[in-house]
């Protein structure tokens, strides 16, 4: 790929998504200038190192292996509970290897296992630590709070709730452009309790997958904070005084808690997928009676790929797989990343170049859909009531800015030469 072409395509993208953010700023006159400068330069050093550089591509790529332990350790798990149903051995023999994969009871699981696995490497100050020197670096180099830094960093790893039950004791400290950061990071990043089950499912078509989940949440962080920066410019200085009251009694406890949570999730996404699924058979139903376009009936990945097309070609895309991509990132905005990860793999052979399928893995990377935001606004109301009155426009105004702030890191990676 000629740097004229495709990656000024990506440039492009950069420029009107901060051309976007500026014009939906709450006060256009204060653009923080050192903000973007220092986020695009850190997106920048990010994909480089972790991409180019040798050593820390094959260190980061090598979590891979982290992948596979986990996977065989949850089958372990779910063959003892649910039998053959948890990829156990079947009683008889398999003849379509392919049909019988259960996702409830084989694939998702491991999203209990990584909860559990999360609560107790938090409880052993492992991962609090990780979190707080992506705080550290958060503050020296973007010049926001240690609030602020310590909830964003916390939701990468943890969650939007869980990151918010982790700087609890400053949430009525925090001002609107505060607030702002911390619920755009949420929708633009992915918790690291579903990093393990998505690198599952991209695994047959992104070599490497967990350690470009992990770069695109990590890149998506700077992000937010830039464009909520620009959309609602203020102070965010608020500094961390006292411990999180996200603690445990002891490692049993963690691990109770997390698995807990874990169930949550797995049984919420159990039903999303349910719903969504039959919300897009009745949509294409009611579709397919409607005539013709270009020789094929109408469908919702159809229609949500027009839409969406412009966008990803703004990202980086050729226009002559803009309509596939955009499909995926409209799926991914109206439903969730899940499905689009999803529907990703079942993708024909060559739909999407490798470059064009790196551009959306990571762009798709996020959680800015509107369940988030009935999330979001759920668990903020009852960690904070008080503030429920100015939360609720601010986590609707997020989603769009998570949606940008997701869309950067895609255009990022399409104008670097990291593929």
């Amino acid at each position: 790929m000629d740097f004229g072409g495709l990656h000024l395509q990506s440039l492009l993208g950069i420029a009107t998504i901060l051309a976007l953010a500026w014009l939906f700023s709450e006060n256009r006159r204060a653009f923080p200038v050192r903000t973007v400068l220092a986020g695009l330069a850190m997106q920048v050093a990010l994909a480089l190192l972790l991409l180019k550089v040798p050593l820390a591509r094959d260190t980061l790529f090598a979590l891979n292996g982290l992948v596979a332990a986990l996977t065989e350790a949850t089958k372990t798990g779910t063959s003892f509970v649910f039998g053959y149903l948890g990829q156990g051995d079947a009683p008889f023999t398999i003849t379509q290897p392919n049909a019988f994969i259960n996702f409830a009871f084989g694939v998702l699981p491991i999203i209990i296992v990584i909860s559990a696995l999360s609560a107790l490497l938090w409880h052993w100050r492992i991962l609090a630590l990780l979190v707080k020197g992506i705080a550290v670096v958060l503050r020296r180099f973007l010049g926001i709070g240690g609030a602020v830094g310590l909830g964003g960093a916390s939701t990468v790893f943890l969650g939007n709730v869980e990151g918010l039950l982790v700087i609890r004791p400053y949430l009525a400290k925090l001002n609107r452009s505060e607030l702002f950061i911390v619920f755009t990071v949420g929708m633009s990043v992915v918790a690291g309790t579903v990093f393990v089950l998505y690198a599952t499912i991209l695994k047959p078509v992104l070599p490497g997958a967990l350690g470009h989940i992990l770069i695109a949440s990590i890149m998506s962080l700077f992000g937010a904070i830039v464009v909520a920066r620009i959309m609602v410019p203020g102070e965010a200085a608020t500094d961390t005084v006292s411990e999180s009251e996200m603690k445990y009694r002891s490692s049993m406890d963690a691990v109770s808690h997390g698995t807990e949570v874990g169930l949550r999730i797995w049984l919420q996404i159990i039903a999303m997928l349910i719903v969504v699924t039959a919300l897009v058979a009745m949509a294409n139903m009611i579709l397919a009676n409607a005539p013709h376009v270009f020789g094929a009936p109408l469908t919702l990945q159809r229609l949500l790929g027009w839409v969406f097309a412009p966008v990803v070609w703004l990202y980086g895309v050729p226009w002559s797989e803009a309509v596939t991509a955009g499909s995926l990132l409209g799926t991914k905005t109206i439903l969730n990343e899940l499905v689009a990860y999803i529907d990703l793999t079942k993708l024909p052979a060559g739909a999407l170049d490798p470059r064009s399928t790196l551009i959306v893995v990571y762009a798709m990377c996020g959680f800015a859909n509107f369940s988030s935001v009935g999330i979001v606004i759920a668990g903020m109301s009852a960690l904070e009531p008080g503030r429920r009155d100015e939360v609720v426009p601010l986590v609707m105004r997020s989603l769009l800015a998570g949606t940008m702030a997701s869309g950067l890191t895609g255009c990022m990676i399409g104008l670097l030469p990291v593929t």
